[in-house]
């Protein structure tokens, strides 16, 4: 606002927040109804449209239709949507002061009710529905309209799960991507500019093209990946981040070895763009559409089966009868209902896919007292932030109208650092939560490590048994189920459901079924293509799965023949290649992979989108750039030498030495067929081929 702009009084404004509701949820009404509905006269109704199509706020158009009398149409902009939006925080909290003044001149007490910051919800109103970002239906249908004319972002999966809960209210009190002021109050002490407690960044990053053609108060329509509009965005702040600050202050340390700060530096853009969002639809899932719900169906829910207390349950894994003892004793501590409320959103690279997570859900449900357990799925992109992570599970889990909240030991861990040490200690998240509880809305069940006492066949919390020296306790660590799961040993019954196992069984086959990636990477003349080959001859002589060879300049030929060779480039190539991996892998072929693939963060990348479905297994063909200079069988060392060949690797352009690859051969006075049987024996050794 310049000097020279006067403040609108609180009556100014209470009209104008009274005209774009009214044109919101009555947008066919005359006139006359409109200014009778507010409680004005015509000529100041007519004055506040002028105002607010000068202020972009409305737009007018000619009314086609048999009243004559009514010749104009209004209705809200994206803007105006999003003006409603910040006029109603307003308007609540100067009727809230009314009434507590009321109250105390009638009583002589005051109400004992806090201002409703952002209108986010007393807890103790939990069933009570919450604010959402959603305009009318009749506006979103104008609002589609006019975003044809809007500047795009196509939204990326990330991306799409955080608009889907600022749009719901599962993010509440937010009201959109931060602003500059509140990222920086959110990464500093996990507080928004206005003092409200919110842990985690909920940002939109984007491409500096992207940000540069963007000028602030515009208006941008936000896309899904098929390109539907699904929200309008008012840009207020751009800004570029300190992303090491961000990880160090969020994630406990900037180490790539954590997910979220390998997206933060690898994968999401450089320049973050913040403001209110004004949401149109919802993002649509195709799959177990009857267990989506919004925080407002579920509160409707609860509120229909008088549900008072509910505890939620936040997992990301199939569910097996610890967790079931686990989740039996936190319901009754709390003396609550229970929620099962597991993430199908983006979870930890590695983990076992939603679609099947949710079938041993639904396979263990009836195991659970009907009329005390419900199910619901909650498309939340995880950070593995750890104590930051478990506030904002429960501050999500009581926007979904949830009193309580189950913390387990070392909450939504990311696992080691690059030093090989847990990133955060076992009971940070609990002391996290603890401390900031009575803000958070919902009560902390401390999570209970079960295990399971042979003598007594039953599961009990491992630090409550007082005779361990004279019982025999069992337990099973992830890492040990997946190898028994790959092996196709057995799952003894006392640790899982027989329908579990079977759901997992279905997708993790024994390993030597299962499709794998052999990804080969070293300098240009190292033998690569060679060993490779080598070795597709062989895997195709044992048969049983097809076998599928990716080399390097064979892709370049008829998969990347548009690209040339700078990083950016050279990256996409990679990372063509990993996708098409990854799908033979998907469906239980061998893919191998000789590319260059100098760049240890592409190499990770691909890692990642092939584990998500088979085993990855990387050989550095670790070949010294003075051998493969010396063969030189291309001439393409002698050109780089001379200048003729720009970013050439081991020459112009660095090469990162794989840190720790499944198996590095050497090449130098070795023969191909020695060099395959070497990778032949260590997938063997791995169980993915039979000895």
């Amino acid at each position: 606002m310049s000097s020279t702009e006067t403040k609108p009084s609180p009556e100014e404004e209470d009209q104008l927040f009274r005209l774009l509701r009214q044109l919101d949820t009555a947008p066919g009404a005359s006139q006359r109804a409109t200014a009778s509905a507010i409680g004005i006269s015509l000529g100041r109704l007519n004055a506040l449209l002028r105002a607010a199509v000068d202020a972009g706020l409305i737009t007018i158009s000619e009314r086609s239709g048999p009243d004559k009398r009514q010749r104009f149409a209004y209705s809200l902009t994206a803007r105006g949507a999003s003006e409603k939006v910040r006029l109603t925080d307003i308007f609540l909290n100067r009727k809230l002061a009314e009434y507590n003044a009321l109250h105390a001149e009638l009583t002589g007490t005051t109400s004992g009710m806090v201002p409703l910051k952002h209108r986010t919800n007393l807890m103790e109103q939990n069933l009570a529905p919450i604010p959402e970002l959603y305009v009318s239906h009749e506006s979103a249908q104008k609002l589609k309209v006019e975003a044809a004319d809007l500047t795009s972002h196509d939204l990326s999966p990330r991306q799409i799960c955080d608009l889907e809960l600022l749009m719901n209210g599962g993010f509440n009190p937010l009201k959109g991507f931060l602003t500059e002021e509140d990222y920086d109050g959110v990464v500093e002490n996990m507080r928004l500019a206005d003092g409200s407690l919110w842990p985690m960044p909920i940002t939109l990053d984007v491409s500096e093209d992207f940000a540069q053609s963007i000028e602030l108060g515009q208006d941008i329509a936000l896309r899904d990946q098929e390109g539907v509009i699904l929200a309008t965005m008012t840009v207020t702040d751009r800004w570029e981040p300190n992303k090491a600050r961000e990880a160090e202050k969020v994630f406990g340390a900037d180490d790539d070895a954590h997910p979220a700060v390998n997206y933060l530096h690898n994968q999401a853009g450089k320049i973050y763009l913040g403001g209110p969002v004004v949401g149109i639809q919802q993002p649509v899932h195709y799959d177990f559409r009857g267990r989506r719900d919004t925080p407002n169906e579920l509160r409707a829910y609860f509120r229909k089966l008088g549900w008072r207390k509910v505890v939620a349950f936040q997992t990301r894994n199939p569910l097996h009868r610890a967790h079931q003892e686990l989740t039996f004793r936190a319901a009754k501590e709390a003396q609550a209902n229970l929620l099962i409320h597991p993430v199908v959103g983006m979870t930890k690279p590695g983990d076992v896919d939603h679609f099947t997570r949710v079938r041993c859900y639904e396979a263990v449900l009836d195991k659970y007292p009907a009329s005390t357990t419900s199910m619901s799925l909650l498309n939340l992109a995880m950070r593995m932030a750890g104590p930051r992570e478990a506030v904002w599970h429960g501050l999500i889990r009581a926007n979904h109208g949830c009193t309580h909240f189950i913390v387990g030991r070392d909450h939504a861990g990311p696992g080691k650092n690059s030093a090989g040490d847990d990133f955060y200690g076992p009971y940070d998240a609990q002391d996290l939560f603890r401390a900031n509880q009575s803000e958070i809305g919902c009560e902390m069940v401390d999570f209970k490590h079960m295990v399971y006492v042979q003598e007594r066949a039953q599961y009990e919390p491992n630090d409550e048994i007082k005779d361990k020296d004279d019982v025999t306790i069992l337990n099973i660590s992830g890492t040990e189920l997946r190898r028994r799961l790959s092996e196709g040993l057995e799952i003894p019954e006392w640790f899982s459901f027989p329908e579990v196992v079977t759901e997992l069984r279905k997708t993790k086959p024994p390993r030597a079924k299962q499709g794998f990636t052999v990804f080969f990477t070293g300098f240009s003349g190292s033998g690569k293509s060679t060993i490779a080959n080598a070795l597709m001859v062989k895997l195709m002589e044992q048969g049983g799965r097809p076998v599928t060879l990716l080399d390097g300049d064979i892709v370049r030929k008829n998969l990347s023949s548009e690209l040339g060779f700078s990083k950016e480039h050279r990256d996409l190539n990679i990372r063509r290649i990993g996708y098409v991996a990854s799908e033979i892998t998907k469906n239980g072929g061998i893919a191998i992979c000789a590319p260059i693939a100098p760049y240890a963060t592409t190499r990770r990348a691909v890692r990642e989108d092939i584990e998500a479905f088979g085993a990855f297994v990387e050989v550095h063909v670790a070949t010294s750039i003075e051998e493969c200079e010396r063969r030189d069988r291309k001439g393409l060392y002698k050109l780089a030498r001379e200048g003729k060949i720009k970013e050439f690797t081991g020459i112009s352009d660095p090469y990162d030495v794989p840190v720790s690859p499944e198996l590095s051969v050497e090449t130098e006075n070795v023969d191909v067929d020695n060099c395959a049987h070497q990778v032949l024996l260590k997938l063997e050794s791995m169980g993915l081929v039979k000895a």
